[in-house]
């Protein structure tokens, strides 16, 4: 009867040191979202890379985009001066033809900045092809507009128009090549953003 009441206690204390161990390594292994058992973790791993791959383009395209603005108000600034009459020719020469259409250039980047918030894919292909109707194609035809009087300027040195002292077709190249490179960017990034939101809707289908 000795050997009984000394041995349940035992088995008791033996029970509840394995239950607290028990509990103690799952706690250790961390909680576990209710309704999956862990086989969704690659799903959602490409989730988070698409979602992280959206915000730096979407940073990458409004720097650009607000580097076009600046551009587009230079243009402008000498469109509408020059224009107005506001100063003399010989200080602001008259604007080339090439940066009349230019000027629509402005509407592609309010339809990427409007398309970047909410993820708006219609505004964001707008974006993209419009870019190529107001901003490469005007560029094209100024680059062939401008050519004969760069090449005069090359050849004999000799300028007929200029903004504040400098040649005016030096000027505006130097713009141009500038808008070029920034355009090309804005229409690189925009078709790998767009790329992301299309793969990031179709997982969510597949869910």
């Amino acid at each position: 009867m000795v050997g009984w009441k000394f041995s349940v206690p035992l088995v008791k204390h033996t029970v509840c040191f394995v239950d607290v161990q028990g509990r103690a390594m799952a706690s250790r292994a961390g909680p576990r979202a209710q309704g999956t058992d862990g086989s969704d973790f690659k799903h959602r791993e490409k989730v988070a890379s698409h979602y992280q791959m959206s915000v730096s383009l979407k940073s990458e395209i409004r720097k650009l985009n607000i580097v076009h603005v600046l551009i587009w108000l230079l243009v402008a600034a000498q469109v509408t001066v020059s224009n107005m009459g506001l100063v003399s020719h010989d200080l602001v020469a008259a604007p080339y033809q090439w940066e009349y259409p230019y000027l629509i250039s402005i509407v592609p980047s309010i339809f990427s900045f409007l398309a970047l918030p909410r993820n708006n894919i219609s505004y964001l292909v707008l974006a993209m092809i419009s870019s190529g109707l107001f901003c490469i194609a005007p560029l094209i035809y100024g680059a062939m507009e401008m050519f004969p009087v760069a090449q005069q300027l090359y050849r004999h040195g000799k300028a007929y128009r200029f903004i504040f002292g400098f040649s005016a077709v030096s000027v505006m190249y130097l713009v141009m090549v500038i808008a070029i490179q920034v355009h090309a960017w804005q229409i690189y990034y925009s078709k790998k953003l767009l790329d992301a939101w299309f793969t990031s809707t179709q997982e969510k289908k597949k869910k």
